[in-house]
């Protein structure tokens, strides 16, 4: 009988479950409902847990406090998508109850669980039962049953990973969209793969609890041409995991002092990490700073002088100096009052946001939703009291709130734009004279109006909106479902257009993808425009990828 676990057992349940939901991943994706070709429930959950797993397998001491604070940060940072966001909002609470106590029974895990739930529900706005939510609660509540008469930690997890996998067959009976596809919710199934993985790893089943870093690592080109040239030799990253009071002017003055021994500096912070990266002669010097806040981990220490050969050094001074140039002349600016972040998805579409003045772009979108700290490192980078994030698809709102959340020395403002043609919308109603409020009650309200259309190609058969799909049909896709299905592009779209334009209708924007010609294109234009001839149809090259076509009626 197991009766309690410690730090090191729940270190290797977490790894298990990170484990054995990364090795289902592909699975999940293909029960979306929704048979697109997009990054997907499965990669965007799995993403999320590997960044704090990555944290996790770097620990040289495993304490329950700052394994705690590992899995936390990690996956609040790394959460992408609305699946990846309510999963670390679950490992957020589960921390929360277990980081104060040294070893754990099935009351604290029980407890822990609770806590759990309590705080990814507030993290959703309208909480939709059939979910990854549904199977959690179902879970802690089986948990917080089972702790009044079981004490094997053991028989606990196995029978609450019982439950969770009952929970979750029923979801296609609280969600009429997912007994149509005939799929059982893939959040909700993310979830049972975590806790099976963490079952497995309680048993003692053999497994591969290794992690790497998943997430792309700050990118600094030195701007030396030559070793001789290189003035500071060695690049210095670590984490710090706080354990002391650390504000905004214990930010500054450690900045401070890495000013004064290094440059190239970037340091992020939340409430229970900081990230460091500095170039500096004496790493020694840096750790010893750091280690008064706190434990450190991830150190990496690069000699620049001997691992860069001359020809990398040379292509990348010209990026580092016009990059340094950028910077210096950003540090000369005072800060504005407002600025804009904006997701992207195509060139063509991301000269459009800059032309519109978005001062950052974050590539990613439809096939790669960007991370919480993503967006935290655009924040980083606009120099703006008012910071405004357009996210511009529905499943990266949640990870755009997240790090609005972590944001303490801007105030960031996240307008909720759903698609490309909202946040192409928002911008064009951004008014520089007025507030930062009256722009985001103009935006919000403009964004009403915006009906988007989007063609892309079927991954998978299914039925949805009562339309049978077969793979490789094209699917003209409105804001609420499914407008059209057939087996042509331009057929397609002509169909969609049937459902998107009305009397009202003044305004079509057509974006184009990058498998699409400028000629067919414009051939689709003329067509909406003769059958529609009370509206203004704009063609414009998108550059998106998998959509062969984004469409905006207004």
């Amino acid at each position: 009988m197991i009766k309690t676990v410690n730090a090191q057992m729940i270190a290797k349940m977490f790894l298990g479950g990170a484990k054995n939901l990364e090795s289902k991943k592909e699975w999940i994706n293909e029960l979306n409902v929704f048979p697109v070709p997009d990054g997907d429930t499965g990669t965007n959950m799995t993403l999320t847990i590997t960044a704090a797993a990555a944290e996790v397998s770097s620990l040289r001491e495993l304490q329950m406090d700052t394994l705690a604070k590992c899995i936390s940060s990690g996956s609040l940072r790394g959460a992408r998508g609305n699946s990846g966001v309510i999963l670390s909002q679950l490992l957020r609470g589960f921390t929360k109850g277990i980081k104060d106590y040294e070893e754990l029974d099935v009351i604290d895990l029980a407890n822990a669980m609770q806590k759990a739930v309590e705080t990814a529900y507030k993290a959703v706005m309208k909480p939709k039962e059939g979910t990854i939510l549904t199977v959690a609660k179902g879970a802690a509540l089986k948990g917080a049953e089972l702790a009044q008469t079981v004490e094997d930690v053991e028989e606990f997890v196995r029978l609450v990973l019982e439950e969770a996998e009952r929970v979750l067959k029923k979801t296609p009976d609280m969600l009429p969209v997912l007994k149509e596809a005939g799929v059982v919710d893939s959040g909700g199934q993310g979830l049972v793969e975590v806790l099976r993985g963490a079952y497995f790893a309680l048993i003692g089943k053999e497994m591969d609890y290794s992690f790497a870093a998943t997430k792309k690592e700050e990118v600094v080109h030195i701007s030396a041409q030559t070793e001789a040239e290189i003035k500071f030799g060695y690049c210095t990253e670590f984490i710090i995991m706080l354990d002391k009071a650390y504000n905004e002017e214990t930010e500054r003055d450690f900045k401070a002092f890495l000013e004064s021994i290094g440059d190239s500096i970037v340091v992020v912070s939340d409430e229970e990490i900081v990230k460091v990266h500095v170039h500096t002669n004496d790493p020694g010097l840096a750790i010893q700073r750091a280690l008064t806040y706190g434990s450190l981990s991830r150190m990496k220490i690069d000699n620049m002088r001997l691992e860069h050969e001359e020809k990398l050094i040379k292509d990348a001074s010209k990026i580092a100096m016009a990059q340094k140039e950028k910077e210096e002349e950003a540090k000369k600016e005072s800060r504005k009052e407002m600025g804009f972040i904006s997701v992207s998805i195509g060139e063509g579409i991301g000269e459009i946001f800059q032309g519109l003045g978005v001062d950052y772009l974050i590539e990613g979108g439809q096939t790669m939703n960007p991370s919480t700290e993503d967006m935290l490192e655009a924040i980083a980078k606009v120099n703006a009291n008012y910071v405004f994030i357009l996210p511009n698809n529905k499943n990266i709102i949640m990870a755009a709130n997240q790090a609005q959340s972590l944001t303490t020395d801007k105030q960031v403002i996240v307008i909720p734009t759903k698609t490309i043609p909202q946040g192409i919308t928002a911008m064009v109603n951004y008014i520089p004279e007025e507030s930062a409020k009256e722009n985001e009650e103009r935006m919000c309200a403009e964004i009403r109006n915006v009906k988007t259309g989007q063609v892309t190609y079927a991954v998978r058969d299914t039925k949805i909106d009562d339309k049978e799909i077969h793979l490789g049909d094209i699917m003209g896709i409105g804001d609420d479902g499914i407008l059209a299905v057939g087996t042509a592009i331009e057929r397609t779209a002509l169909a969609m257009m049937e459902k998107l334009v009305d009397e009202e209708s003044e305004i079509v924007g057509i974006y184009y993808g990058d498998e699409v010609s400028e000629e067919d294109a414009a051939k689709l234009g003329d067509q909406i425009a003769k059958k529609y001839p009370h509206t203004e149809v704009e063609v414009h090259s998108g550059g998106q990828p998998i959509y062969y076509y984004v469409v905006s009626v207004e």
